[in-house]
């Protein structure tokens, strides 16, 4: 049975590892996309499109802290031709190497591999995007053996989705569809008790597509082994009758993380994922549940609405535009009375735009949010268009 059950959780493993590489890869290639290092290059009158330089893209990685150097990039980007993610466009050299020397990705050229694995991560992906770009979403506040989780569907109401939307022409064709992606740990039973159901169980998404992945995650193959996303806008909470939910959840991949019962929903915040799949007829694979830390304020003291607002305040306003990228905008919020910019993501779109941490947040598309916490702020942001026009005070120097 330990040899069972250690065989289980391997698979379980290996198939989330391969997922986040594969969202990790994606995420890189869009970048680089929107970079300019990807595109049409001539060499020896051939003609090769849609490639990079390798020693371009070793710059990049190191300019954008992806990589503290030339040799960890290297690694990061062989992983991705492990998994076939990139390769040479001849084909002529299975290692990567920091020379100028031209790779594809392969999704650029029509040759990636679609595995069954692949496939069912997809689809997963395609509903993921489909539900969170919902109007009447199904996911919202249920209560299962007494304890309430948020944005958690059930297995009957998953089934009524699917079919209405054309994804399943049966209730079998759904349920076959909703357990393929359970074993294969996109989504769960809320308490990772029960396999899937066309039940009044709960569900939930494990892997938050949307999350900026960092390139570095690709040398952690042995974090996704006991942690959990908490950022997806799926995923598990518990409510917690002794907390008024006003809590902020950030987690810094490189920090030790604590645990804390709480609700958060931002923009975007740099978090590390991982998950198991749930067999029935094996053991549970249940992780322990991941765990997060309160961060502390970045401001260096606490100001409130009157004294940004009264006259002479040592105070400029801006207006910036950020124009969101594939996998979000790039900031995290904090506070409340007024909000405040608690994090940037150095290589995302928040901080080309020019927003800064310790930032007071204004407006949001014209929406005034000096009144608001950080919870109406991230709904604003998280619901509006993909450019959000920003209207924030920061200190005069």
């Amino acid at each position: 049975m330990d040899s069972l059950q250690s065989s289980v959780k391997k698979k379980a493993t290996e198939i989330h590892y391969k997922a986040e590489v594969l969202i990790t890869g994606e995420q890189l290639r869009l970048r680089l996309h929107d970079g300019k290092l990807i595109k049409d290059r001539r060499y020896n009158l051939r003609t090769y499109p849609n490639c990079f330089v390798a020693k371009e893209v070793m710059d990049w990685l190191i300019d954008h802290k992806e990589a503290p150097d030339r040799g960890t990039a290297i690694k990061l980007m062989q992983k991705l031709m492990d998994h076939n993610i990139i390769h040479h466009v001849c084909d002529g050299h299975s290692e990567f190497k920091d020379a100028k020397l031209l790779y594809r990705f392969r999704k650029d050229d029509g040759t990636f591999p679609l595995s069954k694995e692949v496939k069912v991560f997809m689809r997963g992906q395609s509903l993921y995007e489909k539900l969170i770009n919902s109007e009447n979403t199904i996911m919202k506040l249920q209560e299962e053996n007494g304890v309430k989780y948020h944005r958690s569907v059930s297995g009957c109401d998953m089934i009524d989705w699917l079919m209405k939307e054309g994804e399943a022409s049966s209730r079998k064709e759904a349920v076959e569809l909703c357990r393929r992606e359970l074993e294969h740990g996109i989504i769960q039973h809320v308490s990772n008790r029960h396999h899937f159901f066309d039940s009044n169980l709960l569900y939930h998404f494990r892997i938050n597509f949307r999350r900026r992945r960092r390139v570095t995650e690709l040398l952690n193959e042995d974090s996704w082994t006991v942690q959990e996303s908490n950022d997806s806008p799926f995923c598990l909470r518990k409510l917690n009758p002794e907390q008024d939910g006003s809590s902020f959840l950030s987690v810094q991949t490189n920090k030790e993380i604590k645990v804390v019962s709480a609700v958060r929903r931002s923009s975007l915040t740099p978090v590390v994922t991982g998950t198991t799949a749930f067999y029935n007829a094996g053991p549970s694979l249940a992780c322990e549940p991941s765990v997060e830390c309160n961060p502390k304020s970045v401001l260096k003291r606490p100001v409130t609405n009157e004294e940004l607002l009264s006259p002479g305040a040592p105070y400029l306003k801006k207006t910036l535009t950020i124009v969101g990228d594939a996998v979000g905008w790039g900031f995290v919020v904090r506070g409340g009375r007024p909000c405040y910019v608690q994090a940037v993501d150095p290589g995302g779109p928040a901080a080309a735009a020019g927003i800064k941490v310790r930032q007071f947040v204004v407006s949001v598309n014209s929406t005034q949010v000096m009144q608001s916490d950080y919870k109406a702020v991230s709904n604003i942001i998280m619901t509006g268009p993909r450019t959000l026009v920003m209207e924030v005070m920061e200190m005069i120097e």
